[in-house]
């Protein structure tokens, strides 16, 4: 049992956690803005400590420290320094020039991790006179969890699809136009970039708002639930005050007043961000106002709306699954994913990225090299025997084993001077490190929640999506003239006999395992609803596959497409990773049937994909979600050196799953092996 004590500086209860959070290793927090806060103090330091540059926001409880801290965290989401000043121009003008000029001569630098924070961090390092190698565990590809089924690339993979042209991804599929570092360096790699629809568009690229929402039995196009959401509304039994508002607004005028805080609605009705010594401010007293708060505790407690229509919310607007997750987390997501944002996607694939980096990094990479120990030498800390038997010599050691697919393990070791450290902490947790790293460091490391996300990829031979009713005629007569009748009227063969029955589907890839978990497992709703007639965007329902995404635009030279089938989340992923492949898919096929009609089946190729990030041996889950609490308890420790280690990744910045975050994280540590 752990005896609580009392903080003399503060009457309250001092539990041993808080105590080694106060008193143990804070300092870290400083990590994220370059300065060192008064929450790095102990407790008669923090009482000692000059006051916050504004006061805490009415009612809360929190002291000065606490606001400090705050401040580390709101100053880490807006990407300042300790003076309010952007680091974001300086970070892109260090991916454009490189490094600032240094003198002396380079150091030698282990990179462990060749995703896009590894593989920037090592460019920049080499281009700056550093001699460079990158440790990657997986033999087959770099990327992380930028991943592209495809034919070609520098993967050593198989084609995924009956179509040899097509593509679809497995990790990262659209980037913010509002994510300057990511954009920039598209540019200077030259790679082709094109709209991503997050929203169905018509042929003249507007909104057309035709994609479904399938829920609790009813099926209704978005653009006509946002003009009249009664019957979807009145289905979760939501009080008659939301019976006509659309879930969107119903989640906007909650989230609102928070974003007050830190923006004005201008004259136009838009939002406008205040200036930014108001702005780290207002994003100070949200975190420590709401910083321990899940999702579902903000909407029920401070936004007062019932649990029906949280589960309105929650299930059309993607936030069921994390509801129990930070409040913080998915604040700062919902005012990134929105209908307004403007995405991009990368032609051929989002791992292009991946392909152009490495070719700067190739020679730099040893791949099959998965890092089992690293011990370190740090002279700031003389207490250890290791660290004064190696002081003469390299300040980090690096043992590795191969996978042994082509032939014996073998063990390498691997020395430098500093080593960048990008691997998920969830992976970390699984690699001994010598001596031990300071206490907030193995905290951030043992309890850093990482969500996980499952993706379910099936390929047509035709884009039905696009289909107008006259498209079906012509491609169902194609396989009996009364099809298309029979489809209509609920009397086609519900036996799987038609799986896959359009002439262009090509033989062989529907394996009889599929027909099995077909035949068991088939959508028995009869009812066929007109055809989608969409390009781009995505639907939703409430059964297993929660969210799908058609293609936004169409392969050349292919007139068939990969539709993502099946898109989610923490537990609703969970539901899919504990079926083997072959029973995904048709379950996949079944739920999409739900929503789009049984004779999308016709076109079904059988050659789908899916990814499981929790189940990947090198990436350890999807990405780091916080939990309510860990923004500032975890967030100041996650990305502070210890020694000449450094650390980079997504995980280490305040965009966790966004490939921006992995590019602040690796220019931040370049900057600091090499000024160090």
């Amino acid at each position: 049992m752990t005896q609580d004590h009392e903080d003399l500086t503060s009457g309250t209860p001092l539990s041993r956690r808080r105590f080694a959070t106060t008193a143990g290793g804070v300092a870290a927090a400083t990590a994220l803005v370059g300065t060192a806060g008064a929450a790095s103090a102990p407790p008669a330091a923090a009482a000692n400590a000059p006051a916050p540059a504004a006061p805490p926001s009415p009612g809360s409880k929190g002291r000065a420290a606490d606001f400090e801290r705050c401040l580390a965290v709101a100053r880490a989401l807006l990407v300042v320094d300790e003076h309010d000043r952007p680091l974001v121009p300086g970070y892109a003008r260090i991916l454009e020039e490189g490094l600032p000029r240094r003198t002396g001569p380079g150091k030698k630098v282990l990179v462990i991790g060749a995703g896009p924070s590894g593989m920037v961090a090592a460019w920049l390092l080499r281009r700056a006179g550093h001699r460079v190698t990158v440790l990657e565990a997986n033999g087959n590809r770099a990327g992380g969890r930028i991943k592209t089924f495809r034919t070609g690339g520098h993967e050593k993979a198989p084609q995924p699809f009956a179509d040899p042209a097509q593509y679809a991804e497995a990790g990262a599929m659209r980037i913010p136009g509002s994510h300057p570092l990511v954009m920039g360096l598209i540019d200077r790699l030259g790679l082709p970039k094109r709209r991503f629809h997050y929203v169905d568009v018509d042929p003249d690229g507007r909104p057309a708002g035709r994609t479904w929402i399938h829920v609790n039995g009813i099926r209704m196009r978005r653009a006509d639930y946002a003009r009249a959401p009664r019957r979807i509304n009145r289905s979760f039994a939501v009080p008659r005050a939301h019976w006509d508002t659309p879930a969107a607004t119903i989640l906007r005028r909650a989230l609102d007043p928070v974003r007050d805080e830190f923006s004005h609605v201008g004259a136009d009705g838009k939002r406008v961000d205040k200036p930014l010594p108001e702005r780290v401010q207002g994003w100070a007293r949200v975190v420590q106002r709401f910083g321990d708060w899940s999702m579902f505790r903000f909407l029920t407690e401070h936004a007062g709306l019932d649990e029906r229509t949280v589960d309105l919310v929650g299930t059309l607007e993607n936030l069921t699954s994390r509801l129990p997750l930070s409040f913080i987390h998915s604040f700062t997501g919902s005012s990134l994913i929105s209908p307004d944002t403007a995405f991009w996607e990368l032609e051929g694939g989002t791992a292009v990225l991946p392909d152009a980096l490495l070719g700067h990094v190739r020679d730099l990479v040893r791949f099959d090299r998965r890092v089992t120990r690293i011990e370190y030498f740090d002279p700031g800390r003389p207490d250890g025997d290791v660290r004064h038997v190696r002081a003469g010599g390299p300040h980090v050691w690096v043992d590795t084993v191969s996978e042994g697919r082509d032939g014996p393990v073998v063990r390498e070791q691997f020395t430098a001077d500093a080593a960048v450290v990008t691997v998920p902490f969830s992976g970390l947790r699984h690699v001994q490190v010598a001596p031990l790293m300071s206490y907030a460091k193995r905290r951030a490391v043992t309890e850093l929640h990482y969500d996980c996300a499952t993706k379910v990829l099936l390929e047509f031979s035709r884009r039905w999506w696009e289909f107008g009713e006259e498209d079906w005629k012509r491609e169902l007569g194609l396989i009996g003239p009364e099809l298309y009748d029979a489809y209509r009227a609920g009397g086609a063969a519900a036996d799987g006999s038609l799986l896959g029955a359009h002439p262009s589907v090509p033989r062989g890839y529907i394996t009889p395992a599929q027909r099995v978990h077909y035949a068991a497992n088939r959508h028995t709703t009869r009812d066929q609803p007109e055809a989608s007639h969409v390009r781009g965007g995505g639907s939703v329902t409430d059964n297993a596959n929660r969210f799908m995404f058609h293609p936004s635009h169409p392969v050349p030279g292919s007139r068939g497409g990969v539709v993502l089938a099946s898109y989610s989340w923490a537990d609703d992923a969970l539901r899919w990773d504990s079926l083997p492949d072959e029973a995904r898919y048709p379950h996949a096929l079944s739920g999409m049937q739900q929503v789009y009609g049984q004779r999308i089946e016709v076109f079904y190729t059988g050659a789908g994909r899916t990814q499981s990030w929790l189940r990947d041996p090198y990436a350890y889950g999807e990405a780091s979600v916080l939990l309510p609490g860990q923004h500032t308890e975890l967030l100041p420790s996650i990305p502070a050196p210890e020694g000449p280690l450094h650390f980079a990744g997504d995980h280490t910045s305040v965009k966790p799953a966004w490939i921006e975050g992995a590019l602040e994280s690796a220019v931040r540590a370049a900057l600091e092996v090499h000024t160090s």
